[in-house]
Protein backbone atom coordinates (compact mmCIF):
# COMPACT_ATOMS: atom_id res chain seq x y z
CA UNK A 1 0.00 0.00 0.00
CA UNK A 2 1.59 3.14 -1.00
CA UNK A 3 1.29 5.18 2.20
CA UNK A 4 3.99 8.30 3.31
CA UNK A 5 5.12 8.80 7.29
CA UNK A 6 4.72 12.99 6.84
CA UNK A 7 5.80 12.87 10.34
CA UNK A 8 9.18 12.22 9.14
CA UNK A 9 11.81 15.21 7.96
CA UNK A 10 12.93 13.86 4.29
CA UNK A 11 15.89 14.65 2.87
CA UNK A 12 16.01 16.39 -1.04
CA UNK A 13 18.38 13.77 -2.13
CA UNK A 14 15.78 11.43 -2.43
CA UNK A 15 16.07 11.44 -6.43
CA UNK A 16 19.12 9.22 -6.05
CA UNK A 17 17.33 6.38 -4.73
CA UNK A 18 14.59 6.35 -6.51
CA UNK A 19 12.78 2.29 -6.54
CA UNK A 20 12.91 2.88 -10.34
CA UNK A 21 15.52 4.02 -12.16
CA UNK A 22 15.84 6.07 -15.45
CA UNK A 23 15.55 3.39 -17.73
CA UNK A 24 12.54 1.45 -16.71
CA UNK A 25 10.77 5.12 -16.37
CA UNK A 26 11.29 5.58 -19.67
CA UNK A 27 10.24 2.11 -20.99
CA UNK A 28 7.18 2.60 -18.69
CA UNK A 29 6.93 6.52 -20.09
CA UNK A 30 6.54 5.38 -23.33
CA UNK A 31 3.43 3.19 -23.14
CA UNK A 32 1.75 6.50 -22.25
CA UNK A 33 1.19 8.04 -25.69
CA UNK A 34 -0.18 11.27 -24.13
CA UNK A 35 2.78 12.42 -22.23
CA UNK A 36 4.84 12.26 -25.21
CA UNK A 37 3.76 15.47 -26.11
CA UNK A 38 4.22 19.49 -25.40
CA UNK A 39 2.13 21.44 -24.38
CA UNK A 40 2.77 25.75 -24.96
CA UNK A 41 6.23 24.93 -26.63
CA UNK A 42 6.97 22.88 -23.10
CA UNK A 43 6.81 19.02 -22.43
CA UNK A 44 4.03 17.95 -20.46
CA UNK A 45 4.73 17.52 -16.84
CA UNK A 46 1.35 16.05 -16.26
CA UNK A 47 0.34 16.26 -12.55
CA UNK A 48 -3.22 16.20 -12.53
CA UNK A 49 -3.66 12.23 -11.89
CA UNK A 50 -6.25 12.00 -8.90
CA UNK A 51 -9.04 13.94 -11.59
CA UNK A 52 -7.86 11.41 -14.33
CA UNK A 53 -5.17 8.99 -15.25
CA UNK A 54 -3.68 8.75 -18.44
CA UNK A 55 -3.71 5.47 -20.57
CA UNK A 56 -0.86 2.47 -21.70
CA UNK A 57 -1.39 1.69 -25.43
CA UNK A 58 -2.76 -1.75 -24.39
CA UNK A 59 -5.84 -0.17 -23.28
CA UNK A 60 -6.16 2.36 -26.43
CA UNK A 61 -5.37 -0.89 -28.53
CA UNK A 62 -8.31 -2.47 -26.67
CA UNK A 63 -10.63 -0.13 -27.41
CA UNK A 64 -9.27 0.28 -30.81
CA UNK A 65 -9.68 -3.39 -31.31
CA UNK A 66 -13.59 -3.60 -30.16
CA UNK A 67 -14.53 -0.96 -32.26
CA UNK A 68 -12.62 -1.83 -35.30
CA UNK A 69 -13.26 -5.72 -35.11
CA UNK A 70 -15.97 -6.86 -32.97
CA UNK A 71 -18.17 -3.74 -32.33
CA UNK A 72 -21.71 -5.44 -31.60
CA UNK A 73 -24.34 -5.63 -28.71
CA UNK A 74 -23.53 -8.62 -25.63
CA UNK A 75 -25.43 -11.15 -24.48
CA UNK A 76 -28.50 -11.54 -26.53
CA UNK A 77 -26.69 -11.75 -30.66
CA UNK A 78 -26.38 -15.06 -32.93
CA UNK A 79 -23.29 -13.69 -34.26
CA UNK A 80 -19.72 -14.42 -34.12
CA UNK A 81 -19.13 -10.83 -33.84
CA UNK A 82 -21.88 -10.98 -30.40
CA UNK A 83 -19.80 -13.55 -29.44
CA UNK A 84 -16.48 -12.13 -28.98
CA UNK A 85 -18.35 -8.67 -27.90
CA UNK A 86 -19.68 -10.97 -24.46
CA UNK A 87 -16.77 -13.17 -24.28
CA UNK A 88 -14.96 -9.67 -23.76
CA UNK A 89 -17.15 -8.09 -22.03
CA UNK A 90 -17.61 -11.15 -19.25
CA UNK A 91 -13.83 -12.03 -19.38
CA UNK A 92 -13.15 -8.31 -17.89
CA UNK A 93 -15.85 -8.63 -15.26
CA UNK A 94 -14.07 -11.76 -14.56
CA UNK A 95 -10.43 -10.50 -14.52
CA UNK A 96 -11.69 -7.15 -12.28
CA UNK A 97 -13.25 -9.64 -9.84
CA UNK A 98 -10.17 -11.85 -9.41
CA UNK A 99 -8.20 -8.24 -9.20
CA UNK A 100 -10.33 -6.72 -6.06
CA UNK A 101 -10.30 -10.63 -4.78
CA UNK A 102 -13.80 -10.41 -4.87
CA UNK A 103 -15.66 -13.67 -3.91
CA UNK A 104 -17.59 -14.40 -7.10
CA UNK A 105 -17.68 -12.37 -10.73
CA UNK A 106 -21.20 -11.62 -10.25
CA UNK A 107 -20.61 -9.63 -7.44
CA UNK A 108 -19.33 -6.90 -10.27
CA UNK A 109 -21.84 -4.11 -11.25
CA UNK A 110 -21.04 -2.15 -14.08
CA UNK A 111 -21.86 1.15 -13.76
CA UNK A 112 -20.59 4.70 -14.99
CA UNK A 113 -17.77 5.42 -12.13
CA UNK A 114 -17.97 5.93 -8.59
CA UNK A 115 -20.81 8.36 -8.51
CA UNK A 116 -23.14 6.10 -10.52
CA UNK A 117 -22.26 3.26 -7.91
CA UNK A 118 -22.74 5.15 -4.88
CA UNK A 119 -26.32 6.42 -6.39
CA UNK A 120 -27.00 2.86 -6.96
CA UNK A 121 -26.38 1.99 -3.36
CA UNK A 122 -28.44 5.15 -2.19
CA UNK A 123 -31.61 4.43 -4.30
CA UNK A 124 -31.83 0.48 -3.60
CA UNK A 125 -30.01 -0.91 -0.58
CA UNK A 126 -30.64 2.84 1.08
CA UNK A 127 -34.53 3.40 0.08
CA UNK A 128 -35.18 -0.17 1.08
CA UNK A 129 -33.41 -0.43 4.41
CA UNK A 130 -33.39 3.50 6.22
CA UNK A 131 -36.20 4.88 7.25
CA UNK A 132 -36.98 8.20 9.61
CA UNK A 133 -34.22 8.82 12.44
CA UNK A 134 -31.67 5.78 10.80
CA UNK A 135 -28.20 7.47 10.91
CA UNK A 136 -25.60 7.28 8.32
CA UNK A 137 -22.04 8.41 8.74
CA UNK A 138 -20.09 10.12 7.06
CA UNK A 139 -16.54 11.71 6.98
CA UNK A 140 -16.25 15.56 6.75
CA UNK A 141 -12.89 14.79 3.90
CA UNK A 142 -15.62 13.15 1.42
CA UNK A 143 -15.90 13.96 -2.59
CA UNK A 144 -19.46 15.10 -3.14
CA UNK A 145 -20.20 11.69 -4.39
CA UNK A 146 -20.18 10.66 -1.25
CA UNK A 147 -22.19 13.34 0.38
CA UNK A 148 -25.14 14.23 -1.85
CA UNK A 149 -26.65 11.07 -2.27
CA UNK A 150 -26.75 10.13 1.22
CA UNK A 151 -28.28 13.87 1.59
CA UNK A 152 -30.76 12.74 -1.46
CA UNK A 153 -31.41 9.64 0.29
CA UNK A 154 -32.16 11.60 4.03
CA UNK A 155 -35.03 13.69 2.41
CA UNK A 156 -36.39 11.32 1.25
CA UNK A 157 -36.14 8.77 4.12
CA UNK A 158 -35.78 10.95 7.04
CA UNK A 159 -32.66 9.57 7.77
CA UNK A 160 -29.84 11.79 9.48
CA UNK A 161 -26.84 12.57 8.07
CA UNK A 162 -23.58 12.53 10.43
CA UNK A 163 -20.18 13.60 9.95
CA UNK A 164 -17.18 11.86 11.13
CA UNK A 165 -14.58 15.31 12.07
CA UNK A 166 -11.25 15.33 10.32
CA UNK A 167 -8.23 17.18 12.23
CA UNK A 168 -6.32 19.82 11.32
CA UNK A 169 -3.43 17.19 9.85
CA UNK A 170 -6.26 15.74 7.42
CA UNK A 171 -7.01 12.71 9.13
CA UNK A 172 -10.15 11.10 10.91
CA UNK A 173 -10.98 11.42 14.82
CA UNK A 174 -11.44 8.10 15.52
CA UNK A 175 -12.38 8.47 18.83
CA UNK A 176 -15.51 10.25 17.51
CA UNK A 177 -15.99 8.01 15.23
CA UNK A 178 -16.30 5.42 18.37
CA UNK A 179 -18.93 7.67 19.45
CA UNK A 180 -20.88 8.06 16.81
CA UNK A 181 -20.97 3.81 16.24
CA UNK A 182 -22.94 3.86 19.98
CA UNK A 183 -25.87 5.00 18.47
CA UNK A 184 -25.39 2.31 16.35
CA UNK A 185 -25.97 3.78 12.72
CA UNK A 186 -27.38 1.77 9.57
CA UNK A 187 -24.72 2.58 7.40
CA UNK A 188 -21.23 4.40 7.15
CA UNK A 189 -20.58 5.73 3.79
CA UNK A 190 -16.22 6.41 3.67
CA UNK A 191 -13.44 7.09 1.16
CA UNK A 192 -10.21 5.45 1.32
CA UNK A 193 -8.13 7.81 0.06
CA UNK A 194 -9.09 11.53 0.25
CA UNK A 195 -9.20 13.15 -3.08
CA UNK A 196 -8.37 16.71 -1.79
CA UNK A 197 -5.66 16.00 0.80
CA UNK A 198 -4.24 12.28 -0.18
CA UNK A 199 -5.19 10.98 3.36
CA UNK A 200 -5.38 6.90 3.07
CA UNK A 201 -8.19 5.85 5.87
CA UNK A 202 -7.71 3.07 7.86
CA UNK A 203 -10.78 1.03 6.19
CA UNK A 204 -10.11 -2.20 7.50
CA UNK A 205 -10.55 -0.86 10.53
CA UNK A 206 -13.15 1.04 10.27
CA UNK A 207 -15.15 -1.19 8.81
CA UNK A 208 -14.64 -4.04 11.69
CA UNK A 209 -15.78 -1.29 14.35
CA UNK A 210 -18.92 -0.43 12.37
CA UNK A 211 -19.83 -4.05 11.71
CA UNK A 212 -19.49 -4.46 15.56
CA UNK A 213 -22.21 -2.05 15.86
CA UNK A 214 -24.66 -3.17 13.11
CA UNK A 215 -23.76 -0.83 10.67
CA UNK A 216 -23.50 -1.59 6.85
CA UNK A 217 -20.34 -0.25 5.06
CA UNK A 218 -19.52 1.37 2.00
CA UNK A 219 -16.25 2.37 0.59
CA UNK A 220 -15.54 5.07 -1.86
CA UNK A 221 -12.52 3.53 -4.22
CA UNK A 222 -11.58 5.88 -6.47
CA UNK A 223 -8.52 7.10 -5.35
CA UNK A 224 -6.91 4.22 -3.94
CA UNK A 225 -7.63 1.91 -7.09
CA UNK A 226 -4.81 3.76 -9.11
CA UNK A 227 -1.86 3.05 -5.79
CA UNK A 228 -2.04 -0.32 -5.01
CA UNK A 229 -4.60 -3.60 -5.23
CA UNK A 230 -7.18 -3.20 -3.20
CA UNK A 231 -8.54 -6.26 -1.36
CA UNK A 232 -12.31 -6.37 -0.25
CA UNK A 233 -12.61 -9.58 1.13
CA UNK A 234 -9.48 -8.37 3.47
CA UNK A 235 -10.96 -5.09 3.77
CA UNK A 236 -14.08 -6.70 4.66
CA UNK A 237 -16.92 -3.82 3.39
CA UNK A 238 -20.01 -4.70 2.45
CA UNK A 239 -19.75 -2.16 -1.00
CA UNK A 240 -16.50 -1.00 -3.29
CA UNK A 241 -17.02 1.76 -5.32
CA UNK A 242 -14.85 2.49 -7.87
CA UNK A 243 -13.97 4.15 -11.63
CA UNK A 244 -12.09 3.07 -14.43
CA UNK A 245 -10.31 6.24 -15.32
CA UNK A 246 -8.69 6.67 -12.54
CA UNK A 247 -7.05 2.98 -12.65
CA UNK A 248 -5.59 3.88 -16.65
CA UNK A 249 -8.93 2.94 -18.03
CA UNK A 250 -11.41 4.36 -20.23
CA UNK A 251 -13.99 7.22 -18.61
CA UNK A 252 -17.41 6.20 -18.57
CA UNK A 253 -16.98 3.29 -16.78
CA UNK A 254 -16.87 2.01 -12.94
CA UNK A 255 -18.01 -1.31 -11.28
CA UNK A 256 -19.87 -1.47 -7.74
CA UNK A 257 -18.55 -4.84 -5.70
CA UNK A 258 -21.38 -5.61 -3.32
CA UNK A 259 -21.61 -8.67 -1.01
CA UNK A 260 -23.91 -11.51 -2.41
CA UNK A 261 -26.95 -11.09 0.37
CA UNK A 262 -27.15 -7.61 -0.10
CA UNK A 263 -27.23 -7.52 -3.41
CA UNK A 264 -29.73 -10.10 -4.45
CA UNK A 265 -31.93 -8.67 -1.61
CA UNK A 266 -31.21 -5.14 -3.14
CA UNK A 267 -34.31 -4.11 -5.73
CA UNK A 268 -33.48 -3.09 -8.67
CA UNK A 269 -32.85 0.80 -9.60
CA UNK A 270 -32.94 0.91 -13.88
CA UNK A 271 -35.58 -0.72 -15.48
CA UNK A 272 -35.74 -1.85 -19.53
CA UNK A 273 -33.63 -4.45 -21.51
CA UNK A 274 -31.44 -7.03 -19.72
CA UNK A 275 -31.92 -6.77 -16.02
CA UNK A 276 -35.57 -8.49 -17.16
CA UNK A 277 -36.07 -12.47 -16.79
CA UNK A 278 -39.78 -12.03 -18.13
CA UNK A 279 -41.94 -9.04 -18.97
CA UNK A 280 -45.50 -9.06 -19.04
CA UNK A 281 -48.30 -6.30 -18.68
CA UNK A 282 -49.12 -8.43 -15.48
CA UNK A 283 -45.58 -8.57 -13.77
CA UNK A 284 -42.42 -8.36 -14.59
CA UNK A 285 -40.07 -11.24 -13.17
CA UNK A 286 -35.87 -9.81 -12.57
CA UNK A 287 -32.91 -10.79 -14.28
CA UNK A 288 -30.19 -12.78 -11.97
CA UNK A 289 -26.85 -10.41 -10.44
CA UNK A 290 -25.16 -8.86 -12.05
CA UNK A 291 -27.88 -7.84 -15.08
CA UNK A 292 -30.87 -7.09 -12.58
CA UNK A 293 -28.28 -3.93 -11.85
CA UNK A 294 -27.33 -3.19 -15.74
CA UNK A 295 -30.80 -2.23 -17.60
CA UNK A 296 -29.89 -0.96 -21.48
CA UNK A 297 -26.85 -1.45 -23.95
CA UNK A 298 -23.84 -0.92 -21.38
CA UNK A 299 -20.40 0.63 -22.48
CA UNK A 300 -18.92 -1.99 -23.40
CA UNK A 301 -15.99 -0.72 -25.28
CA UNK A 302 -15.26 0.95 -21.46
CA UNK A 303 -15.64 -2.35 -19.88
CA UNK A 304 -13.37 -4.61 -22.39
CA UNK A 305 -11.04 -1.43 -22.00
CA UNK A 306 -11.00 -1.58 -18.25
CA UNK A 307 -10.26 -5.45 -18.38
CA UNK A 308 -7.20 -4.61 -20.54
CA UNK A 309 -6.33 -2.10 -18.08
CA UNK A 310 -6.41 -4.64 -14.97
CA UNK A 311 -4.28 -7.05 -17.49
CA UNK A 312 -1.90 -4.59 -17.77
CA UNK A 313 -1.36 -3.81 -13.99
CA UNK A 314 -1.08 -7.26 -13.36
CA UNK A 315 1.70 -7.64 -15.67
CA UNK A 316 3.53 -4.59 -13.74
CA UNK A 317 5.51 -4.89 -10.67
CA UNK A 318 3.17 -2.88 -8.19
CA UNK A 319 5.17 -3.20 -5.32
CA UNK A 320 7.82 -1.23 -7.16
CA UNK A 321 5.55 1.48 -8.64
CA UNK A 322 4.16 2.07 -4.67
CA UNK A 323 7.71 2.26 -3.55
CA UNK A 324 8.03 5.02 -6.53
CA UNK A 325 5.23 6.92 -5.14
CA UNK A 326 6.15 7.08 -2.02
CA UNK A 327 9.44 8.24 -2.90
CA UNK A 328 8.07 10.89 -5.38
CA UNK A 329 4.83 12.07 -2.53
CA UNK A 330 7.74 12.55 -0.43
CA UNK A 331 10.42 14.35 -2.14
CA UNK A 332 7.56 16.90 -3.08
CA UNK A 333 6.91 17.26 0.77
CA UNK A 334 10.07 17.71 1.28
CA UNK A 335 10.75 20.38 -1.16
CA UNK A 336 7.12 22.21 -0.29
CA UNK A 337 8.54 22.47 3.61
CA UNK A 338 11.45 24.35 2.07
CA UNK A 339 9.66 26.72 -0.29
CA UNK A 340 8.79 30.16 1.35
CA UNK A 341 5.23 31.01 1.09
CA UNK A 342 3.75 27.05 0.40
CA UNK A 343 0.87 26.10 3.33
CA UNK A 344 0.46 22.22 2.84
CA UNK A 345 -2.83 21.54 3.05
CA UNK A 346 -3.19 18.02 4.85
CA UNK A 347 -0.29 16.62 6.76
CA UNK A 348 -1.94 13.25 7.55
CA UNK A 349 0.55 10.69 8.59
CA UNK A 350 -0.41 8.49 5.51
CA UNK A 351 -0.62 9.55 2.59
CA UNK A 352 -1.49 8.74 -1.16
CA UNK A 353 0.27 10.69 -4.18
CA UNK A 354 -1.43 14.08 -3.26
CA UNK A 355 0.37 17.38 -2.65
CA UNK A 356 -2.43 20.08 -1.79
CA UNK A 357 -1.20 23.29 -1.42
CA UNK A 358 -1.51 27.21 -1.49
CA UNK A 359 1.34 29.75 -2.62
CA UNK A 360 1.31 32.79 -0.34
CA UNK A 361 -1.65 34.86 -1.13
CA UNK A 362 -2.07 34.01 -4.55
CA UNK A 363 -5.73 32.41 -6.02
CA UNK A 364 -5.26 29.01 -6.76
CA UNK A 365 -6.66 29.39 -10.51
CA UNK A 366 -3.55 31.98 -11.37
CA UNK A 367 -1.00 29.45 -9.91
CA UNK A 368 -2.35 27.01 -12.06
CA UNK A 369 -3.04 28.60 -15.21
CA UNK A 370 0.52 29.92 -14.68
CA UNK A 371 1.98 26.47 -14.08
CA UNK A 372 -0.21 25.55 -17.34
CA UNK A 373 1.98 27.92 -19.61
CA UNK A 374 5.39 26.31 -18.08
CA UNK A 375 4.00 22.67 -19.16
CA UNK A 376 2.48 21.47 -15.73
CA UNK A 377 -0.80 20.21 -15.59
CA UNK A 378 -2.06 20.45 -12.17
CA UNK A 379 -5.53 20.96 -10.57
CA UNK A 380 -7.08 23.69 -8.69
CA UNK A 381 -10.32 24.11 -6.72
CA UNK A 382 -12.18 22.74 -3.97
CA UNK A 383 -11.30 19.34 -5.86
CA UNK A 384 -15.58 18.35 -5.06
CA UNK A 385 -14.83 18.91 -1.57
CA UNK A 386 -16.19 21.71 -0.77
CA UNK A 387 -17.05 20.60 3.21
CA UNK A 388 -13.33 19.76 3.97
CA UNK A 389 -12.26 23.11 1.96
CA UNK A 390 -14.62 25.31 4.68
CA UNK A 391 -13.10 23.61 7.02
CA UNK A 392 -9.63 25.23 6.13
CA UNK A 393 -11.23 28.32 5.40
CA UNK A 394 -10.34 28.34 2.33
CA UNK A 395 -11.96 28.54 -1.31
CA UNK A 396 -9.50 25.93 -2.66
CA UNK A 397 -6.12 24.48 -3.28
CA UNK A 398 -3.34 23.78 -6.21
CA UNK A 399 -3.26 20.08 -6.11
CA UNK A 400 -0.18 18.15 -8.24
CA UNK A 401 -1.44 14.67 -7.83
CA UNK A 402 1.35 11.61 -8.87
CA UNK A 403 1.23 8.21 -10.78
CA UNK A 404 4.19 5.91 -10.77
CA UNK A 405 4.67 7.15 -14.60
CA UNK A 406 5.85 10.51 -13.09
CA UNK A 407 9.52 11.67 -12.17
CA UNK A 408 11.37 12.40 -9.45
CA UNK A 409 13.04 15.53 -12.41
CA UNK A 410 9.47 16.40 -12.94
CA UNK A 411 9.02 17.18 -9.28
CA UNK A 412 11.63 19.04 -9.47
CA UNK A 413 10.78 21.02 -12.85
CA UNK A 414 7.20 21.63 -10.77
CA UNK A 415 8.80 23.71 -7.81
CA UNK A 416 11.21 25.48 -10.64
CA UNK A 417 8.24 26.86 -12.03
CA UNK A 418 6.43 27.24 -8.83
CA UNK A 419 9.25 30.38 -8.17
CA UNK A 420 8.70 31.95 -11.56
CA UNK A 421 5.53 32.18 -10.76
CA UNK A 422 6.20 33.90 -7.51
CA UNK A 423 7.92 36.01 -9.26
CA UNK A 424 5.99 36.97 -11.96
CA UNK A 425 2.43 37.31 -9.04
Amino acid sequence: MARVDTSTSMGTNLSASAPLDESELNALREQFPTLQQSVHGKPLIYFDNAATTQKPRAVIDALQQYYCNDNSNVHRGAHLLADRATQGFEEARIALAKYLNAEAAEQIIWTRGTTESINLVAQTWGRSQLSKGDEILVSAMEHHANIVPWQLLCEATGALLKVIPVSGDGELDLEVYANLLTRRPKLVAITHVSNALGTINPVKQLTEQAHAAGATVLIDGAQAMPHWQVDVQDIGCDFYAFSGHKMFGPTGIGALYGKRRLLEAMPPWHGGGEMIARVSFEKTTYNELPYKFEAGTPHIAGVIGLGAAVQWLNAQNREAFCRHEDSLLAYAHAQADDFKGITRIGRARHKAGVLSFLLNQSHPQDVGTLLDQQGIAVRTGHHCAMPIMDQYRIPGTVRASFAFYNTHQEVDALFRALHKVVSFL
